[in-house]
């Protein structure tokens, strides 16, 4: 028997970046392979649905919660690095901060945008995270999934049919368990610095402190989201608890109390008037659960 822990009513509030979800129904956090595969064996058995996150950003949960399992990857954690070629094997859980720090340190290049992103690698992968005209798919070789009724795939970066914001994970069944990357030899101490000017410049940029989910819309590329939201005099504006940040106006804060219906009208409400001023409709990148 696995030491693994499943409970039961426990408010996903604490298990989102917004700090905002009603109470999942169960809820497991397995460490290592073999709890993660007791727990997919478990749902099969109970034949209850299954929701996977990581570190609960860009992801808005239901007020009512969640039924079934909520299979919480955040402590699903280990990183290898190899410093002689620049590959690096990590599992999914862990959080891209602590990978571009490690990988800094290690004199390997091409992470450096990653250090002010709060997710995990897992999330990164099946969204292509990015920043700064990076995205994770550029050094991406392979991921590992297991799916929900318990099977292995290995694939390779180049056939996850990736794009902006988006690969073929977001229509897949599966869980990423670990990804391998590529990165580049490089000196330490450059990179180290380059990192923390990035860690830096999110923290003037943006409201990191606050509780939001990242950013909120994608880009209408070439057009910057928050450039749209904010020529429309937006910033600072709110329904019931949530706030667009006065600070960079693509991120909605909880500002007090904000419920998931807060923040799913106030991005109806800064859609509308982006579509009505310049014909733009957004899309959000936040994931929706429960509703």
């Amino acid at each position: 028997m696995n030491s693994i822990k499943l409970e039961k009513n426990i408010s996903l509030s604490n298990f989102t970046t917004w700090g905002i979800g009603g109470p999942a129904e169960w809820i497991a956090q397995p460490k290592n392979i073999e709890e993660l595969k007791y727990i997919i064996n478990w749902t099969n058995k109970k034949k209850i649905p299954c929701s996977v996150f990581g570190a609960g950003s860009n992801l808005l949960i239901s007020d009512k919660g969640i039924k079934g399992l909520s299979l919480c990857m955040r402590n699903f954690k280990g990183i290898e690095i190899d410093k002689n070629n620049g590959i690096i094997e990590v599992l999914s859980g862990e959080m891209l901060p602590t990978l571009a720090r490690k990988a800094a340190a290690s004199g390997l290049h091409g992470f450096e945008w990653a250090v002010g992103i709060p997710g995990t690698i897992g999330g990164a992968v099946v969204m292509n995270a990015g920043a700064q005209e990076h995205c994770i798919s550029s050094y991406l070789e392979s991921i590992t999934t297991l799916s929900l009724t318990g099977e292995y795939q290995r694939i390779k970066g180049k056939d996850l049919n990736f794009g902006y914001r988006h690969s073929l994970l977001q229509n897949e069944k599966s869980i990423v368990v670990s990804a391998r990357l590529k990165l580049a030899s490089g000196h330490a101490k450059e990179i180290r610095q380059v990192t923390n000017e990035n860690l830096n410049h999110r923290l003037k940029t943006q409201p990191y402190q606050a509780q939001t989910c990242g950013s909120v819309f994608r880009n209408p590329e070439p057009l910057k989201a928050a450039k749209l939201i904010e020529e429309l005099g937006l910033k600072g504006f709110r329904f019931g608890g949530a706030e667009i940040s006065k600070i960079h106006s693509n991120f909605i804060i909880n500002a007090n109390q904000a419920s998931s219906n807060d923040v799913r009208e106030l991005i109806k409400y800064v859609k509308k008037r982006v579509f009505d001023s310049y014909g733009i409709l957004l899309e959000t990148e936040v994931k929706q659960c429960g509703f």
